[in-house]
Formats: structure tokens, sequence, C-alpha cells
């Protein structure tokens, strides 16, 4: 038996059953997406929004994340 395809496909389950749970609750953070950084650009027919700082805080959280699980 190949046991390391099925704990891959645990670990994959895992990681979208979280994805998911954040999805349904991100939007009630009430400072995700509306960071000072964060680019809009409203025009009279034209909206761009390219969240810079929120990606960068998001960003700093999972390498901080990865590095502690590295190290166990």
């Amino acid at each position: 038996m190949n046991y390391g395809l099925g704990k891959s496909l645990i670990i994959i389950g895992v990681f979208c059953i979280i994805a998911g749970i954040l999805l349904l609750v991100i939007h009630k953070i009430p400072f995700i997406g509306r960071l000072p950084g964060d680019i809009l650009i409203q025009r009279k027919n034209f909206t761009f929004y390219f969240p810079l700082a929120t990606s960068v805080l998001v960003s700093c959280i999972l390498s901080l994340l990865f590095w502690l699980w590295s190290r166990r």
C-alpha cells in the first residue's frame, strides 16, 4: 500500500476545508481589504482596486506560520 498518497489527499482536504471556512468568515474581519496602502482608483466608469498592504500582511503571516511549522 502507498500511504503517502493517502496522507497527501487528507492534507489537501484539510487545507480545502480551512480555505472554505476562511472564505466564509473573511468579510467579518473589519480591516481586511481596507488597510492604509491598499490602492483604490475610482473614475466615472472604472474602478481599480489592488489590496497591496493586505497582500503584504497576509504574506508575512503565512511566512511566519510556515517558518514556525518547519522548525518542528
